[in-house]
């Protein structure tokens, strides 16, 4: 059973996913320090991780993984925050989740599989290095 959201929630939540978009760290952590949860997902699956690290903000991501953001859940596609900062070719971003235990493997396509599909050598050495 769907228990309906009411607007002033739902215009929270959507702002909450701007701000992982737009890299707005210190408000985000805040509001997670608040109780915001960490694992969030919007309509499609994407948690504010998978969206910091596709927007390219380390430092987002960061914070989130501090706060316990999950770096294995995956959204509706199959598509991980390790496999959209090896997309984004964010190196710093792709370190910090390989340090928190994220697996170049996992997902669809995995961060490996997506290295070799967007031909990015640079991003394949950092994941083998993990």
């Amino acid at each position: 059973m769907t228990e309906e959201l009411d607007a002033e929630t739902l215009a929270f939540a959507h702002r909450m996913f701007d701000l992982a978009r737009a890299g707005a760290t210190d408000e985000l952590a805040g509001e997670l320090d608040a109780g915001l949860p960490a694992n969030l997902t919007n309509d499609k699956g994407d948690t504010l991780l998978i969206l910091a690290a596709y927007h390219a903000h380390p430092r987002t991501v960061t914070a989130l993984l501090d706060r316990g953001a999950d770096h294995a859940r995956t959204n509706d596609r199959g598509q991980t925050a390790l496999a959209a900062a090896v997309f984004r070719r964010d190196a710093e971003t792709v370190r910090a989740l390989l340090a928190a235990g994220a697996d170049p493997e996992h997902g669809t396509p995995s961060a490996v599989e997506t290295a070799r599909f967007f031909e990015l050598p640079e991003m394949l050495t950092l994941l083998r290095a993990a």
